[in-house]
């Protein structure tokens, strides 16, 4: 087999995945690795969870899909426990985290013309973020890296720069802004967490403006920062939210949660999906959310994370020739260094085996899944801690 039909777009590492099992990764030439990557942020409870094994298993000899001219009942079901354990109302089903992104694009937008105010169609977002590639989600987040080459921006879309409030406030004060859309924790921007003080502040200039806030909580929502939702951490909440990787827990899952204020305008109609919210999926996401809401599971992660970043900081004191900082929150953790992250990937996986993930901001990304034990986040140290000593080699050669 060779890659010769596949589009160019991926430059994937130099290793063939077979199977998985928990925290591990085995390749084809039966190399074991520790995956501290889980597909971006996705499995979340590890591979081949055996929970949800046998979701898919007990739902696939039933029924796979039906299309939503029907009712679906694992989507009621869903539906109730993530509007039970969060701020909203009503969910929209999709396939992916960009396409949660892109019905929250619309749901906003919809609200301000229900609301009798069209020419609200402003919608603001910041350096460093990541929403996704269709074509709403890459103009909200305006990285040029992947805008450039697709025609003109669209219109209606502005980049702010991360912490410049004063601009924030401009904007939030624009009478034809529409919304804010943001990540209370980047991720591949560099894991930079907004602060809590600064995510209240938005909520009342978004309350006296009129404006939706709009989080993107793909990759840090869903315990992955040691609560449900990273802007819990913060005591307030958004308009609408875009949810997925964890949600499935590897399967192929998003939602947009909203309040029934924000999403008035989603009336029959106005927006669908050919796939999103199939009786598959959702018996895989009922049994990963069901999982990932427990108190126990949350705990766990508060704990494993505590350890992980007291340690980190700790390589960081003794590397200050590989290590520029330690970012980051719960188990979306970002490690900035001095050597080409991407090259220091490639040591990690080459050398120890040790599977992390890139960032911006030249950071490299740790995340394991939520349930890692102690024992496997001392051995995720120990290799990094043996990583930073091949880079500073590799850096003195």
């Amino acid at each position: 087999m060779s890659t010769e039909h596949l589009m160019g777009v991926y430059n994937r590492a130099p290793l063939e995945v077979d199977r998985g099992q928990g925290a591990r990764l085995w390749a084809k030439d039966g190399t074991e690795y520790l995956d501290c990557v889980m597909g971006i942020s996705t499995n979340a409870l590890g591979h081949a969870n055996p929970i949800l094994v046998q979701a898919v298993k007990d739902q696939a000899e039933k029924l796979w899909h039906v299309s939503n001219i029907f009712k679906i009942p694992g989507q009621e079901a869903l539906a109730d426990a993530l509007c039970d354990k969060s701020f909203a109302d009503v969910v929209f089903f999709t396939n992916s985290g960009t396409e949660a992104v892109e019905c929250a694009l619309k749901t906003a937008r919809r609200h301000h013309v229900a609301n009798g105010q069209p020419e609200r169609i402003d919608i603001y977002g910041f350096d460093g973020s990541f929403h996704g590639r269709t074509y709403g989600a890459i103009n909200a987040a305006a990285n040029p890296s992947y805008t450039e080459g697709f025609g003109p921006k669209m219109e209606g879309f502005h980049q702010l720069v991360w912490g410049d409030k004063e601009a924030l406030e401009a904007a939030f004060r624009n009478p034809t802004t529409c919304a804010v859309i943001l990540e209370p924790v980047q991720g591949e921007g560099g894991c930079r967490a907004t602060p809590d003080e600064d995510l209240r502040w938005m909520r009342q200039m978004a309350d006296e403006t009129g404006v939706l806030i709009i989080f993107d909580e793909v990759q840090c929502g869903m315990g992955r920062t040691g609560k449900l939702w990273a802007h819990e951490w913060a005591g307030m909440t958004p308009d609408i939210m875009a949810v997925a990787k964890a949600l499935g827990g590897g399967f192929p899952i998003g939602a947009c949660l909203a309040t029934a204020h924000a999403a008035k305008g989603m009336t029959v109609g106005v927006h669908g999906s050919t796939f999103g919210g199939n009786p598959l999926a959702m018996a895989v996401g009922g049994a990963a959310f069901g999982e990932i809401s427990k108190p126990e599971t949350l705990a766990h992660v508060n704990e494993i994370a505590g350890y992980l970043k007291q340690q980190l900081h700790g390589l960081a004191q003794r590397f200050p020739d590989i290590i520029v900082d330690v970012r980051g929150k719960g188990l979306l953790l970002g490690v900035k260094l001095v050597p080409n992250n991407r090259e220091f990937m490639g040591w990690a996986r080459d050398t120890q085996q040790l599977l992390v993930a890139g960032g911006g901001d030249n950071c490299v990304r740790i995340l394991p899944p939520l349930n890692l034990t102690l024992e496997e986040a001392r051995e995720a140290v120990e290799r990094f801690e043996k990583t930073c000593e091949v880079a500073r080699g590799k850096l003195a050669a």
